[in-house]
C-alpha cells in the first residue's frame, strides 16, 4: 500500500509537469513522494493520515509557487505565516489550520534530517486554538432501535447486525473494523485485537452480545458469501470482498434511517457512544483511553464534558428546582 501511494504521488506529479517547469514539479514529484515513504514507513502513520499529509503539501507548495518560491527548504516563518492566514482568510476552521500545521512540523523535520533544510520555520508558530465541539451521540435506547433493523433471516443482515454490534461493543474506527482480520477475533476469551493510528495494537473487550452475533455471522453468513480469492478479513461485501469504510457507512446510514432517527449518525457516532456510556456507567477515564487508543487522554477527556452534559439534563429533567 505504501508502494501504490509513493508511485500515485509521482504520477500525479507528472501529470501536472506537462506544459513547462519540468524540474521543479520533478523535485516536487521527489518530495511529495519520499515524504509520503517517510511518513508511512519510518512513522508509521496510516495510509489515510499519509495521503491526507500528502494533499496538504500539495497546497503548501502551490502557495510557495505563488510567491516566488520552488524549495520549501528556503521557506521563512513569514512564509509559513502567509500560508496558514490564507487558509483562515478562506474560511478554514482551527482543527484543519492545524492539521495542516502538524504536516508542516513534521515536513521540516524530515528536510532537516535529510539535510534539505537548515531551519524550522513552523518553530515558532503557535498552534491554532480549536473549537471543543461535543460529537452526536446516541442513547442506549436509540443504539438500541438501530440494532433491531437488520433483518436476520437474510445473510446481509445477519453480517450488518454483527457490524453494528461490534462497532458498539469495541468503540472501532471504521478504518479498524474494515480492516480487522479472522485472526485478530478470539471469542472464546471474548476479545478482539486491532490496529489503531501509527500502527499501535490495542485488545479491546467484546461483550456477551456482540461475541453472539459474531459467531452466528461467522457460521451461518459469512459462509454464504466467501467467493474464491475472498480476502482473509472478517466483514465482505455481498460480492465476497473486503468490506469498505465507504461500505460500513452506507450500512449504518441504511439502519439509522430506516429506525428514523433524526440525527447526524456515522459509524464514528458509535464510538463516542461507547466511550459516553462507559463514562456514564462509572468507567475510569484512563481505561476508557486505553479502550479507545487514544494516545493523548486529553483527546479522551471530550468525553467527560459530555458526560456533565448529560448529568446537567437529567438534573433539570427530575429535581424540583432543576
Amino acid at each position: 500500500m505504501v508502494v501504490l501511494l509513493v508511485e500515485a504521488v509521482r504520477c500525479e506529479y507528472r501529470g501536472e509537469s506537462r506544459g513547462g517547469r519540468e524540474s521543479v514539479k520533478s523535485e516536487q514529484s521527489s518530495l511529495a513522494a519520499d515524504f509520503a515513504a517517510h511518513l508511512s514507513v519510518d512513522r508509521g502513520l496510516s495510509h489515510n493520515t499519509t495521503g491526507a499529509y500528502v494533499s496538504d503539501l500539495r497546497q503548501y507548495l502551490q502557495h510557495l509557487d505563488s510567491v516566488g518560491i520552488s524549495d520549501p527548504g528556503q521557506a521563512t516563518r513569514d512564509d509559513v505565516a502567509g500560508f496558514l492566514g490564507a487558509l483562515r482568510s478562506l474560511g478554514a476552521a482551527p482543527e484543519t489550520v492545524a492539521r495542516k500545521l502538524s504536516m508542516l512540523r513534521n515536513l521540516y523535520r524530515y528536510l532537516i534530517s535529510q539535510g534539505r533544510a537548515s531551519r524550522d520555520p513552523t518553530e515558532l508558530v503557535s498552534t491554532p486554538r480549536k473549537w471543543r465541539k461535543l460529537p452526536e451521540i446516541l442513547t442506549v435506547a436509540e443504539v438500541e432501535l438501530v440494532l433491531s433493523q437488520p433483518d436476520l433471516d437474510t445473510p446481509k443482515g445477519i453480517r450488518d447486525r454483527a457490524i453494528l454490534e461490534l462497532l458498539y461493543a469495541a468503540g472501532l474506527r471504521v478504518s479498524e473494523l474494515a480492516g480487522l482480520a479472522l485472526s485478530a477475533l478470539h471469542l472464546r476469551e471474548g476479545f478482539v485485537r486491532c490496529l489503531g493510528k501509527g500502527m499501535k495494537e490495542r485488545v479491546v473487550p467484546l461483550g456477551s452480545h456482540a461475541v453472539r452475533w459474531l459467531t452466528r455471522y461467522l457460521e451461518e453468513a459469512r459462509p454464504l458469501i466467501v467467493r474464491p480469492g475472498t480476502p482473509d478479513t472478517i466483514f465482505l461485501n455481498m460480492r465476497g470482498r473486503a468490506l469498505s469504510r465507504k461500505g460500513c457507512w452506507k450500512i449504518v446510514q441504511t439502519y439509522v434511517s430506516q429506525a428514523g432517527l433524526d440525527k447526524r449518525v456515522s459509524p464514528h457516532t458509535f464510538r463516542h457512544s461507547f466511550a459516553t456510556h462507559l463514562l456514564e456507567g462509572g468507567a475510569d477515564l484512563r481505561v476508557v483511553q486505553e479502550l479507545l487508543g487514544h494516545s493523548d487522554i486529553s483527546t479522551t477527556q471530550i468525553y467527560t464534558h459530555i458526560d456533565r452534559e448529560y448529568l446537567l439534563e437529567v438534573h433539570r429533567t427530575y429535581h424540583p428546582r432543576g
